[in-house]
C-alpha cells in the first residue's frame, strides 16, 4: 500500500511512545504468539464521530473511482453493478486531514510499541460492507497480495466506526497461522475478474476460529500472515472499516516465492480506470 507517512510540526504525532499505546507486556507477547490482538478502545468517541463523518463523505462520492482507488474488491467491479464490498485506497490522500488525526498519532504509537523503534506507519484503506447485501470477505492472508520476492515485518489495524459485531462482520482470526507461509489462494470465487484473494477452498482448518466482536473506536491488529475473515453484514447500516498498515523496512527474499494467483487476475475495468487517469 502507499505510504501515509508525513512530516509535520505536532509532537503529539510524532513523539509517540511504547507507554503512549497503551499495552501491557501481556497484550504484547499476545499478539506474537497468536498473530493477532484486539483492544476494546484505541480511539476517543469524538474521533470516531469524526472520521465516521469523513468515511462517510468519500464513500458517497465514490472518491478515487476514476483513479482505480474506489473499487469492488469482491465482484468484477463493473460501473453498473451494485458494489457487494466497496473499497478505497489510500482515503488519506483524498482526506489528508486524516493524516494529522487522533487515529494516525494512536496507530504510531501501536506500530512501535509492537514492531520496534525504526516501524513506521504504512498505507491505508477502507473497507464499506453495505446492509444486507455487503458480501463477506473470505479467509485470507494479507501478504498474499505482495511480492513475494521480499520478506516483511508487517501488521495492519483494523478500526471500526461503529460496533463491530457477528452481524454485520467483526474482524475473526486462526491463532498461530502467521507462523507459516503465504497458503495458496485464489481470486475470490475463482473468477479473475475479482481483485479480492481468498484462501483455496479445504487448505485451511478454521476450526479454531476466534471471532472479535468490538465498540466503535476499538481495534484488532493483526500479522501480515495471519488467515483472517469476516462475514457478510446481514445488518440494517453498513460496517465502516478503517485499515491501516505498520512496517519494518522490507527486505529482499534469500528465495523468492512464486504466486501464481497474482499472475492470473484480470482486474479489467479497475485498470482501465487506473490508465486512463493518467492519460
Amino acid at each position: 500500500m502507499a505510504s501515509v507517512n508525513k512530516s509535520t510540526g505536532s509532537d503529539a504525532a510524532h513523539a509517540s511512545s511504547d507507554a503512549d499505546a497503551g499495552l501491557t507486556a501481556d497484550d504484547v507477547a499476545r499478539y506474537h504468539e497468536q498473530g493477532f490482538l484486539a483492544l476494546p478502545s484505541v480511539i476517543s468517541a469524538d474521533e470516531v464521530l469524526r472520521m465516521r463523518a469523513i468515511y462517510d463523505r468519500l464513500f458517497g462520492a465514490r472518491t478515487g473511482r476514476a483513479n482505480g482507488d474506489q473499487f469492488d474488491l469482491a465482484g468484477p467491479d463493473d460501473d453498473d453493478a451494485v458494489a457487494r464490498l466497496p473499497q478505497i485506497m489510500r482515503p488519506s490522500q483524498y482526506a489528508p486531514e486524516i493524516l494529522h488525526s487522533e487515529t494516525i498519532a494512536r496507530v504510531e504509537a501501536l506500530v512501535r510499541a509492537l514492531l520496534g523503534p525504526s516501524a513506521t506507519v504504512g498505507g491505508d484503506h477502507a473497507i464499506n460492507k453495505p446492509p444486507h447485501h455487503g458480501a463477506e470477505t473470505p479467509w485470507h492472508q494479507d501478504e498474499a497480495y505482495w511480492d513475494p520476492g521480499y520478506t516483511y515485518s508487517s501488521l495492519s489495524i483494523w478500526i471500526p466506526l461503529q460496533e463491530a459485531t457477528l452481524e454485520n462482520g467483526c474482524m475473526q482470526f486462526i491463532p498461530g497461522s502467521h507462523r507459516g507461509e503465504v497458503l495458496p489462494h485464489r481470486p475470490i470465487g475463482n473468477d479473475p475478474r475479482v481483485h479480492g484473494l481468498e484462501v483455496v477452498p479445504g487448505v485451511v482448518d478454521v476450526s479454531t476460529a476466534v471471532a472479535c466482536p468490538l465498540p466503535p473506536g476499538g481495534a484488532t491488529i493483526h500479522d501480515s500472515r495471519t488467515v483472517h475473515y469476516t462475514s457478510a453484514n446481514k445488518s440494517d447500516d453498513y460496517r465502516r472499516a478503517y485499515i491501516i498498515g505498520g512496517s519494518t523496512p522490507k527486505q529482499p527474499a534469500a528465495e523468492a516465492a512464486v504466486f501464481p494467483w497474482r499472475e492470473g487476475q484480470q482486474t479489467t475495468a479497475r485498470a482501465q480506470r487506473a490508465q486512463q487517469s493518467k492519460e
